[in-house]
């Protein structure tokens, strides 16, 4: 097809795009959008009205949800902003909804050419009936692994992040640390990461994020750990501070213990050149190629053992492999593919009732012709 598209881009409303620290869905909303809007797309982005964006904006909510004191009920704003989209469905050839099930009921009564790409995990058994009901919808997911619970659904393709590859860059040398990066929960294993730092020797920093879900677990749990040597615990990281971050550490460390769908912290370690250490859980083998990006480990003996010799891994080779997979250009590419198989289906299922309505027509007019010539 390759022609210039008209693309709605539809985001949650809780963070801005892109968010200002924590938010990684938003995150990968505006790295989409703002390499659409390059590759000379007309896209409109439905968001927080504090997002920035080459994009037009149509606010959804005056800004991130995270941020307004008594902002009331979320899902208010987030319906408001799909009526929004309604009332301007005519604008776009596709609409990229990013909001999970959310809008399927928008969208089937409208008839609106859309996909949406599912952004968290799908092993929850109460998803299964409502996958069943809506199979309608045309779905992408961020790994092969994600969609498993749910092999029934009307999945279009699945399409990997990516980033900016300038956003972060390749540092040749690392400083004496390893990072944790990203959000203290049960499930993202940071007392691993600490049990990992703590008997391979090597200090850790561990920039994260806690949400008030996860402050008991925080207080009683993971602070008592923060008292070891050599861990230094840095709260939430901002764009700006990633790079150093990142790039200074010999490894990042990602011990998870639940089926993560992606995991962007893996690339954006690949983008500086840092080795991940990740443990065999959901998306890893699929983002991660053992022994080039990092490596792959069943158990924490393993994490420190491949820690031995972290000084003299190929940080080269480890960006090389991030430019060839995981760059916001690629994943653009892959959405476009995405939209332009949708629409094409949209058009060829409107040609059996164009032609039907054309030979409708033409039997009136000779109906009336008959008619007036007896």
């Amino acid at each position: 097809m390759g022609f210039e598209m008209r693309i709605a881009q539809i985001a949650p409303l809780y963070e801005s795009v892109p968010p200002k620290a924590y938010g990684g869905t938003e995150r990968v909303v505006s790295w989409l959008t703002e390499e659409l809007v390059q590759m000379g797309h007309d896209v409109t982005l439905f968001a927080t009205g504090d997002s920035q964006t080459a994009a037009r904006l149509v606010e959804g909510s005056p800004k991130a949800l995270r941020e307004m004191n008594g902002y009331g009920d979320a899902l208010a704003h987030h319906y408001l902003m799909m009526e929004k989209l309604v009332q301007q469905k005519d604008q776009f050839d596709i609409i990229h909804a990013h909001l999970d099930y959310l809008i399927f009921p928008f969208l089937r009564a409208h008839s609106l050419p859309s996909v949406t790409t599912l952004h968290g995990r799908l092993d929850l058994p109460s998803l299964e009936p409502l996958y069943r009901e809506f199979s309608d919808m045309p779905l992408v997911s961020i790994s092969n692994n994600q969609r498993a619970p749910l092999s029934f659904a009307n999945w279009e393709s699945t399409v990997y992040h990516g980033l900016p590859a300038d956003l972060l860059h390749f540092q040749p040398d690392a400083s004496d640390y390893l990072l944790f990066l990203g959000r203290i929960c049960p499930d993202k294993g940071v007392d691993k990461a600490i049990e990992i730092a703590t008997r391979a020797g090597i200090p850790l920093k561990i920039a994260a994020k806690v949400d008030p879900l996860d402050v008991e677990y925080f207080e009683k749990q993971i602070k008592p750990l923060l008292d070891q040597p050599g861990v230094e615990f840095i709260g939430e990281a901002n764009q700006s501070q990633k790079n150093e971050l990142i790039g200074g550490a010999k490894a990042m460390l990602f011990p998870i213990l639940w089926p993560e769908p992606f995991g962007l912290v893996m690339i954006e370690a690949m983008a500086c050149g840092t080795p991940v250490i990740a443990f065999n859980c959901g998306s890893v083998p699929e983002v991660m190629e053992h022994g080039v990006t990092g490596f792959i480990c069943s158990t924490t003996d393993e994490a420190v053992d491949h820690l031995k010799d972290i000084d003299s891994f190929n940080r080269a080779g480890c960006r090389a492999a991030f430019e060839r997979r995981f760059t916001a250009n690629a994943m653009a590419k892959s959405y476009v593919e995405v939209y332009e198989r949708i629409v094409d289906s949209a058009h060829r299922s409107l040609v059996p009732f164009g032609r039907l309505r054309k030979e409708i027509n033409v039997g009136h007019e000779d109906l009336k012709l008959a008619v007036n010539q007896s």
